[in-house]
């Protein structure tokens, strides 16, 4: 640098002496990671945080955190990432970790067991509304309370879509930042191709429909690469991906807002039989063709019926001598 430049740079900096202390600002995200049982929520986030720990069932709904600086020598911003066990039995939880505080730096990861598709949509479907009409109450409060912040998040959701994008009036963003991870890809591989090919379009088709992002994974590590890009992006504010993977034939890999309702196609079924389903909304259309081929579990079947108490990883000894007592 010559003199000049270092003049000019001293300048600037007594006239906007506001950048430093935004250089230094710490920034706090918090993520919500949920979805399907044993779909291995820990695992990826054991990965994300680069934890070489054997990972433990989930619990009811556990905490812990991320650190990392941006820069040399600058403060590390914090991520805090919420994991909900029990796969859709325990959705009360969701209201704990979102609060109207966090509300403008909350994303949501939902992680969907692929080799399970009979499940699969009732688990999407059961904790994104939960969800959404949680954080939809929030946001109506904080319209009276503090309506810009209301605003704006309205405003970020709806310019992960460009306003040219040719479904941007036909899409209903998620209200917040979402990331759907279809795991366990291995398995998911050997199935019939047809049966992939309507897994993968009903997930693109929900994904896009919802501004979300969507990636498949399963144990490898390039894949886990894949999806930790994704939830950097939202715990760290790393750059976003700008590469795109939607071959059925391989593992899908789509960032919010990348697809097009005419690339992802009609669903997929015969016009007679769409032409025979009732539906509202064209969400509920590709939900009627997907369980015509996948009929769902029941929602009971999903409940959990292990009681966490009998655990032996929870054992206590004189808590336990206590509960036989009363017991008996």
């Amino acid at each position: 640098d010559t003199l000049w430049d270092l003049a000019i740079a001293e300048v600037e900096k007594r006239e906007n002496p506001d950048d430093d202390a935004k250089q230094g600002e710490v920034w706090e995200k918090s993520i919500l990671f949920m979805g399907s049982k044993n779909a291995g929520k820990t695992t990826i986030i054991l990965r994300c945080l680069e934890r070489e720990e054997t990972p433990k069932p989930t619990l009811a709904l556990e905490y812990t955190f991320g650190r990392r600086a941006r820069r040399h020598n600058t403060p590390k911003d914090i991520a805090h990432f919420w994991e909900l066990g029990g796969g859709t039995s325990l959705l009360e939880l969701i209201r704990i970790p979102i609060t109207s505080h966090n509300i403008s730096s909350f994303a949501v990861v939902l992680v969907l067991d692929l080799s399970k598709p009979n499940e699969l949509w009732t688990t999407m479907e059961n904790l994104l509304q939960v969800t959404r009409s949680h954080v939809t109450k929030i946001l109506a409060k904080l319209e009276k309370t503090n309506p810009e912040i209301s605003a704006e998040l309205k405003q970020r959701m709806r310019n992960n879509l460009q306003r040219d994008h040719p479904d941007y009036e036909l899409i209903d963003p998620f209200p917040i930042p979402l990331v759907i991870i279809g795991s366990k890809y291995d398995i998911f591989h050997e199935f019939d191709s047809e049966l992939r090919k309507i897994i993968s379009k009903t997930l693109r088709f929900v994904s896009h429909y919802y501004g979300a992002s969507l990636v498949f994974t399963s144990k490898s590590e390039a894949l886990l690469l894949k999806a930790r890009v994704l939830i950097n992006h939202l715990a760290f504010g790393y750059d976003k991906s700008k590469s795109v993977s939607v071959d059925p034939s391989k593992p899908l890999f789509i960032p919010a807002g990348l697809d097009s309702l005419s690339q992802i196609g009609p669903p997929p079924a015969s016009n007679s039989d769409i032409g025979k389903m009732r539906a509202n909304t064209p969400l509920e259309l590709w939900k009627k063709v997907f369980e015509k081929t996948f009929p769902p579990k029941s929602f009971c079947d999903l409940q959990d019926t292990k009681d966490p108490a009998q655990d032996m990883q929870y054992a206590e000894y004189e808590v336990d001598v206590m509960r036989a007592q009363k017991n008996q």
